[in-house]
């Protein structure tokens, strides 16, 4: 094994989504049940995410679903891939990562992202507007600060202060920026622009000011990483994601995902194909071998420290094969 990929961690990021002929129920429980095989073959941590009225994602609670996950485990971190902050008063969310981390110590992860209700009805119904993403710099202090003590308002957050759990900010637009300006781990993707990803890795590690929470830059690099026994099978573990997100940029809803043979089947519009195709490309896919190589490759060129794998496909057990090969690279 190259010794590259020796060095760095991997971790998943399962985003519980909902598949076609299956509930929102089973959704959770698939994300639960992948967590408990992650811990056994070894894996740094397992994230889950937030969205909100969203028909193919079932987790809208990631604290709550965190709970689950971190029940059922015994030595895996867990955490958020992330809590959106902006929708949520920096209070409640301390508090909520407070008793996570005092029923599992040690354990817990807070992955904060900027983002707010992906359409005006769901924002709405949150009580926020897009302009409240601006003020997220802001918003991470605040939250920090409850875990610190070092509030104004005379209000302490229990059981959060006095705890440190780990943040890190999830580098979407200027993310990179403000995880630097705050001393914070950043998690930043996705593989398929990789020049991008290494501009904003440079401008983060050139601009990191040492905190309470980290004496140096920490880079976790995140994308769908897909291993099978041929390319071929790699490349179907990525069509549902691929047509559920051509679907959404040319319908308006991100459906829940379809099996391959259905989407391979289907007659697409140009448009479609054109997302679709969009969709299948750039992510690291293939055989053990070739996964090895280009993973080699982005890790020398990032020198991060961690990789989180984000990949979400219709076959289960398809996916839990892939990141068994995954973690044979990662283990040779």
């Amino acid at each position: 094994m190259s010794s590259v990929i020796a060095q760095t961690r991997f971790s998943v990021l399962d985003r519980s989504r909902t598949r076609e002929g299956h509930t929102t129920a089973e959704a959770l429980r698939d994300t639960v049940t992948l967590a408990r095989e992650l811990e056994t073959l070894g894996y740094h941590r397992v994230w889950v995410s937030e969205h909100h009225g969203v028909p193919g994602v079932a987790g809208s609670a990631p604290t709550v679903l965190a709970a689950a996950v971190a029940s059922a485990t015994r030595r895996i971190r867990v955490g958020t891939g992330g809590v959106m902050l902006p929708n949520h008063q920096p209070l409640v969310v301390a508090e909520q990562f407070g008793v996570l981390e005092s029923l599992f110590p040690g354990r817990i992860d807070m992955g904060l992202g900027r983002s707010v209700g992906f359409t005006d009805g769901v924002r709405r119904a949150l009580g926020r507007d897009k302009g409240d993403a601006e003020d997220f710099a802001a918003q991470i202090q605040e939250l920090l600060g409850w875990f610190r003590g070092t509030s104004s308002t005379g209000v302490h957050a229990r059981p959060a202060e006095g705890l440190a759990v780990p943040p890190f900010v999830l580098a979407m637009g200027e993310g990179a920026d403000i995880a630097a300006r705050a001393g914070l781990p950043m998690v930043i993707g996705d593989l398929r622009n990789r020049e991008k990803m290494r501009r904003g890795i440079d401008h983060y590690r050139d601009r990191f000011e040492p905190s309470f929470w980290a004496d140096e830059p920490y880079v976790v690099i995140s994308g769908t990483i897909a291993v099978a026994g041929t390319p071929e099978e790699a490349r179907r573990l990525l069509v549902p994601e691929a047509w559920s997100m051509a679907h959404s940029r040319t319908h308006g809803t991100f459906p829940p995902l379809p099996p391959a043979e259905r989407v391979e089947a289907l007659t697409m519009s140009d448009k479609e194909r054109g997302f679709y195709e969009g969709g299948l490309a750039g992510h690291i896919a293939g055989t053990q071998e070739q996964v090895a190589h280009e993973l080699e490759t982005v890790l020398k060129e990032t020198g991060a420290q961690e990789v989180l794998v984000t990949t979400s496909t219709y076959d289960r057990a398809a996916l839990l094969d892939s990141y068994r090969g995954l973690a044979r690279i990662v283990s040779a």
